[in-house]
């Protein structure tokens, strides 16, 4: 008697956990949704979506199959998870929507699984200027989102855009994203953001902290222990920097050259010097162009290949009054780089880079550089858009090139060459108070026909 009574309560015990586990799932193709990759599956998915949030919220499942959908918007305390096998793919036939999965003002939402997210890029129109094309993940003015495990492929322009949000954390998600012009890979414009453990190939930029509203200040941001590949920058902020940005730290990345480059093709354009066909433009660029600021930003351990331009430091005034650049550490960098465009630190006539330390920097150049480039003359380009070409195909000094810029300090900081070249390995111009020790070329120590100081003073280069 005892043992039945035991036997009925726990019977019940377990009916009761697994109505509850049920309540929680929420299941797409119950709603009518058809993996068939044909049917349009977004009513189905946002009736699944409707009726998990209006009863408390839980897990919205994809199950492996194919669904075709336009956009999708997640609503608060729900879940949509992606079995392994699942794709979501966005109907690409000429109707506008914002993205593939959008989530704006939620709280409490995740994306997450071992699925896809696929924006079909390629089927919507190949424009560099296209504002219309949808993302795949938009997350805007939320808080306390997740996106986590799943793949994104193929946007039809940026993949995962960050705006206005807060608390947000984006782990081990995979993207790759080829298909069209504008294919960033994340794009944050957000605070209290941790970025960790993602691999990321892409057209654009590959991971950019953003900036579009003046009265918002990018901050408090993590990026660590990914993997960035790029046929543009591969981490960078700006070019939107009305607010600008502040306390960011980026550390123990590695960054690499993108797997296929459809849309830049850098080697083909004449007097580029490039020594690979596939190259990023910068693997480091920090921007201050559209007015804001850019205080106390971090960069550590990265490991770079595949780029142009190692380290690329711009404050200019593209549409706004100069904004500030200001207290940014970079250290324990190792950079193999395919151009003569080496790194550079600008700003404009007035306006200096301050406080900028770089330690423990080793730069591995294909040198090339001839009497003609060390000697020419580099245009300021205050308004121009930010990228390293702004100041011709190459640049006067074969490591470190420094212009407009106050209270630096640079500390073992080695330049290797793969062939000989005739430009000095520093070149200072208008620079105002800085240090340089430990600065070698080929495993030597420079001396002062490796350095050039224009209109610069209180600048010591190995003392």
């Amino acid at each position: 008697m005892k043992y039945s009574i035991k036997k009925g309560f726990l019977m019940l015990f377990l009916t009761s956990c697994s109505m509850l586990a049920s309540a929680k799932d929420f299941i797409i193709t119950d709603y009518g949704a058809k993996g068939d990759g044909k049917t349009n599956n977004t009513k189905a998915i946002q009736r699944a979506i409707d009726e998990c949030a209006s009863k408390g919220g839980g897990k919205v499942v994809v199950p492996a199959g194919r669904y075709a959908s336009y956009m999708v918007m997640l609503k608060s305390n729900v879940n949509l998870y992606l079995e392994a096998g699942a794709t979501v793919e966005a109907i690409a036939d000429g109707t506008k929507y914002v993205s593939l999965v959008l989530i704006d003002q939620a709280e409490n939402v995740s994306v997450t699984g071992h699925g896809t997210l696929f924006g079909n890029g390629g089927n919507f129109s190949i424009k560099e200027e296209a504002p219309d094309r949808p993302f795949i993940v938009y997350v805007k003015n939320s808080k306390s989102i997740l996106v986590e495990g799943v793949k994104l492929l193929h946007s039809a322009a940026w993949t995962l855009r960050l705006f206005g949000s807060e608390h947000v954390i984006v782990r081990g998600v995979s993207i790759y994203s080829h298909a069209n012009f504008n294919n960033d890979g994340i794009d944050i414009d957000s605070k209290d953001v941790v970025i960790t453990g993602c691999i990321i190939d892409s057209g654009d930029d590959a991971i950019c902290l953003k900036s579009d509203d003046p009265k918002r200040i990018t901050e408090n941001i993590t990026i660590t222990n990914c993997i960035a590949s790029s046929n543009c920058n591969l981490i960078k902020m700006g070019t939107g920097s009305l607010g600008g940005f502040k306390n960011i730290s980026i550390s123990n990345c590695v960054l690499r050259r993108a797997t296929e480059s459809p849309f830049h093709k850098w080697a083909e354009k004449p007097y580029h010097f490039m020594t690979e066909q596939i190259t990023g433009i910068s693997g480091i660029a920090l921007e201050i162009v559209d007015g804001g600021v850019l205080d106390q930003v971090t960069i550590s351990n990265i490991s770079m290949t595949g780029v142009q331009t190692p380290i690329f430091m711009r404050l200019g005034s593209r549409k706004n009054p100069t904004g500030s650049f200001k207290n940014v550490i970079i250290n324990n960098i190792i950079a193999t780089y395919h151009s003569r465009m080496s790194s550079i630190i600008s700003g404009v006539p007035g306006f200096n880079i301050e406080n900028v330390t770089l330690r423990d920097i080793v730069l591995n150049s294909p040198g090339g550089g001839t009497r003609e480039d060390a000697e020419r003359k580099v245009p300021e380009n205050e308004k121009d858009y930010p990228e390293n070409r702004i100041f011709g195909w190459s640049i006067p000094a074969s490591g470190l090139y420094v212009r407009h810029a106050k209270n630096l300090i640079i500390d073992n900081f080695q330049v290797k060459l793969a062939t000989a070249d005739a430009r000095p390995a520093l070149y200072l111009d208008d620079v105002h108070q800085l240090k340089a020790t430990n600065v070698k070329v080929d495993g030597e120590f420079i001396t002062g026909n490796d350095v050039r100081m224009i209109n610069s003073d209180r600048c010591l280069v190995n003392p």
